[in-house]
């Protein structure tokens, strides 16, 4: 008679395995989805700051101390050619989306008609941008705009703040 030796887990011994790991999943998943809404928030800023940037040294060199209507006119090279005053994944369309946000930039509040820009295009006297959320509580928790002023307003809601910027609204410098 010969002795088998059975080796192996035990079906008990790999639902605990399988409980244990469960969870570990169910604690870490929610840190996980905070972490990459921080991260689409923080892009958000970012790409908020590069217009304004943009649009400044746009105002500086091309605008004739105007402002861009449109974040295609800001990614339109000067004279057409060379580079524009932003990256293409901000400047080739009026609405572009980018890390779970949409963003758009418009005549400011009380903006007036300004000069012609180096490529005969209409200016404004301010701008406002603004940055929210595609799926709010998922891709982000804020909202963001900005204006000539350089900095970065925000309120939690699916809206960006409005013009004037002040309550509710808080800022980011």
């Amino acid at each position: 008679m010969t002795k088998h030796s059975e080796r192996g887990f035990t079906l008990i011994e790999l639902l605990i395995v399988v409980a244990i790991i469960s969870i570990i999943a169910a604690i870490a998943v929610p840190g996980l989805l905070r972490s990459r809404m921080t991260g689409n928030e923080t892009s958000a800023i970012a790409s908020l700051k590069a217009m304004t940037v943009g649009e400044v040294s746009y105002s500086t060199t091309c605008g004739n101390g105007g402002y861009a209507t449109s974040l295609t006119q800001l990614y339109a090279p000067p004279g057409g050619v060379g580079e524009g005053y932003i990256t293409p994944d901000l400047g080739q369309s009026a609405t572009p989306i980018k890390s779970g946000y949409n963003f758009a930039l418009v005549a400011g509040s009380g903006a007036a008609a300004g000069p012609t820009d180096c490529n005969g295009a209409a200016t404004v006297t301010a701008f406002y941008a603004s940055g929210w959320p595609m799926q709010f509580g998922n891709t982000g928790a804020r909202s963001f705009a900005t204006n000539p002023t350089n900095s970065i307003w925000y309120v939690a809601a699916a809206a960006a703040p409005t013009e004037p910027f002040g309550a509710p609204a808080a800022t980011i410098q």
